[in-house]
């Protein structure tokens, strides 16, 4: 293994990682009912696995970009064309959660879509179903 190989699977990783205790710290929010915490995560997990797609396709080349856009990510990750409609629309859910829930104005509104029996639990599912498809193609 080459140095950048070793420095790709390095930052790879890093992300990787992170989305793996963030994973932990969901399921913990879920199980005590932090419903809003827990959708936060699991954006949080979401955007951490694109990061560690957007090393993969670029090599290391680049960092990723300092974004919490979620759309945006999963453009400069190369993924638009291989996501499903439904993993489209799970992108488009969580979107608001990162930024959104930060704030007063919105987090009643956040909480009040999270909240509903079943809600949460869904959304970290998808959330790991997402995390898994990533890692799957990062091992390609």
């Amino acid at each position: 293994m080459d140095n950048d190989e070793k420095r790709s699977f390095r930052h790879i990783g890093y992300w990787i990682d992170l989305c793996n205790d963030d994973l932990e710290v969901a399921h913990t929010l879920l199980k005590h009912k932090h419903y809003l915490y827990c959708g936060f995560f699991c954006h949080q997990i979401t955007e951490k696995a694109l990061k560690a797609h957007c090393c993969f396709v670029n090599n290391e080349s680049k960092i990723p970009p300092k974004i919490h856009h979620l759309q945006e990510l999963v453009k400069i990750a190369e993924l638009k064309d291989e996501l499903s409609a439904e993993q489209w629309k799970f992108i488009e859910y969580l979107n608001p959660l990162n930024i959104e829930a930060r704030y007063p104005e919105y987090k009643e509104r956040i909480l009040s879509l999270l909240s509903p029996p079943g809600v949460c639990e869904q959304l970290l599912s998808q959330t790991e179903e997402f995390f898994s498809w990533i890692k799957n193609k990062l091992s390609k």
